[in-house]
């Protein structure tokens, strides 16, 4: 779907130096076109995590646990909704019609006679590595898709960071930067909760960071500064 354009997200108590107990964020991604005779509208992808969930469809079935191996995700379309748990497994549609899908892409499990949940991705990554460049089979997850896919996740994590400025942050992912934050707009994060009782009463003394310039703040996230990376002795003619 390309870069997003707009991101927004919340969170419980965000510290300096840890991530929140649970979090959720909205990511806009622009209109693309056609698929054929299908507009591909403006799509919003929502994320939930830490015990908050979303709501749940009017036709969902009272009582019924929306999470799946660990997860869940639905699917809004025009015509139906579409509910798959963690990975994708067990799909179906909230209408009751079966879901009959032509066979078009790899089945990694089959290939390698492992079950999705005994290491398929990871062992044809080891697979990928080990054939030559010329002969390799491309993964079915290569990093062509991985790579943009992680900026996805980690652009979540930057609205997180950044919530405090209390806007919609609209985004140029062809520049990597936002593009509404003010030149003098500043941001705090909390380095300390410092919540006591005292007397039956509650106090919240929160130690915060000093005051830092909202965009130089957000470029750092994008483009920190890591230390050298290891290095590995060459490898063999």
């Amino acid at each position: 779907m390309g870069y997003p354009t707009k991101v927004q997200a919340s969170s419980s108590l965000l510290l300096n130096d840890s991530a929140p107990v649970s979090q959720s964020a909205k990511l806009t991604f622009p209109a693309r076109g056609k698929q054929g005779s299908i507009k591909l509208p403006e799509v919003d992808v929502h994320w939930y995590d830490g015990g908050i969930k979303p709501d749940l469809p009017a036709n969902w079935p009272s009582g019924k646990n929306p999470n799946k191996s660990g997860g869940g995700t639905f699917f809004y379309g025009t015509k139906d909704i579409l509910h798959v748990g963690c990975y994708g497994v067990e799909p179906e549609l909230l209408s009751g019609k079966k879901i009959n899908v032509a066979k078009t892409e790899r089945r990694v499990e089959e290939e390698l006679g492992l079950a999705w949940n005994k290491g398929a991705h990871e062992m044809d990554w080891v697979r990928a590595c080990k054939e030559s460049a010329e002969n390799r089979k491309p993964c079915t997850s290569d990093f062509a898709e991985a790579g943009p896919f992680n900026e996805m996740v980690v652009m979540g994590v930057l609205a997180v960071r950044l919530q405090a400025l209390n806007k919609v942050l609209e985004w140029d992912g062809e520049k990597m930067e936002f593009t509404n934050i003010g030149a003098n707009e500043e941001i705090r994060t909390v380095i300390k909760d410092g919540f006591e009782i005292h007397d039956g009463h509650p106090t919240f003394n929160k130690d915060w960071t000093e005051p830092m310039n909202a965009i130089a703040y957000s470029q750092e996230l994008i483009k920190h500064t890591y230390r050298d990376g290891w290095s590995l002795p060459d490898m063999p003619a």
